[in-house]
């Protein structure tokens, strides 16, 4: 047909980009550091074991035991991808929450966040928040063009994460995979490079002392920030 695109848009001067390596993350709440069974394992546990729920959507967990956990990290979760990093929250010294980078591939500049579990004390925290912000932060600054978040479609707590976050969601991938002996669909949602300027600024104006009041009230919601930015139409809202 006259006018029909036969390819995509060239991608001059593409480069690319670094593997990550696990390197600590540093912000005002949280630090994200390269999971190690020794110096987390423990303190990782302690905090999990508040409710096995956490573990429903992951391949693996709950864990009986401070050296069950230990082993897995030793054993699973040290290689080249996924990558994974402990949260610490600033605030308590404690680390509480576990998230990688994973599914990396550099060549199409393609990475994706997953293996989210955070303990209850730190789910719905500034902290967690500004460890998702420093992770997509430093994947487009490393110059990926696409950042993906992927989870079961029936975990409806993880696909709302998502677009409070500012990925767009496009589409279900059926009968995708089989997680604990259940059917997974995967909802697919992702970040790609054009958005992340407007993104950007949507976390720093959200994470801005400014933006809670002295209960720790937050002014702005992310989600209504976040939500101006994400490109064409979302029917998952």
């Amino acid at each position: 047909m006259a006018g029909e695109k036969r390819f995509g848009a060239a991608v001059p001067g593409f480069v690319v980009p670094k593997r990550p390596d696990g390197g600590p993350l540093q912000g005002r709440h949280v630090r994200l550091e390269k999971l190690d069974a020794d110096a987390h394992a423990a303190d990782l546990h302690r905090a999990f074991r508040a409710d096995d729920a956490i573990w429903d959507y992951l391949p693996y967990g709950p864990f009986s035991s401070a050296s069950a956990y230990h082993r897995w990290v030793k054993d699973t979760a040290t290689g080249p991808d996924p990558v994974f990093h402990a949260l610490r929250d600033l605030a308590t010294g404690h680390v509480a929450g576990v998230a990688s980078y994973l599914r990396i591939t550099p060549e199409a500049g393609s990475i994706e966040v997953g293996h989210i579990c955070l303990a209850p004390e730190m789910q719905r925290s500034i902290a967690a928040t500004e460890a998702m912000f420093l992770m997509m932060q430093w994947a487009f600054e490393a110059g990926y063009r696409r950042y993906e978040w992927k989870c079961d479609a029936l975990n409806l707590p993880s696909r709302r994460a998502a677009q409070r976050l500012g990925f767009s969601y496009e589409g279900i991938f059926r009968q995708a995979t089989i997680v604990k002996g259940r059917n997974r669909d995967t909802a697919w949602f992702a970040v790609i490079d054009a958005e992340w300027p407007g993104l950007r600024e949507a976390y720093q104006a959200w994470l801005s002392p400014a933006n809670f009041d002295a209960a720790g009230r937050q002014r702005e919601r992310l989600g209504d920030l976040t939500g101006l930015v994400r490109a064409g139409s979302d029917p998952d809202q």
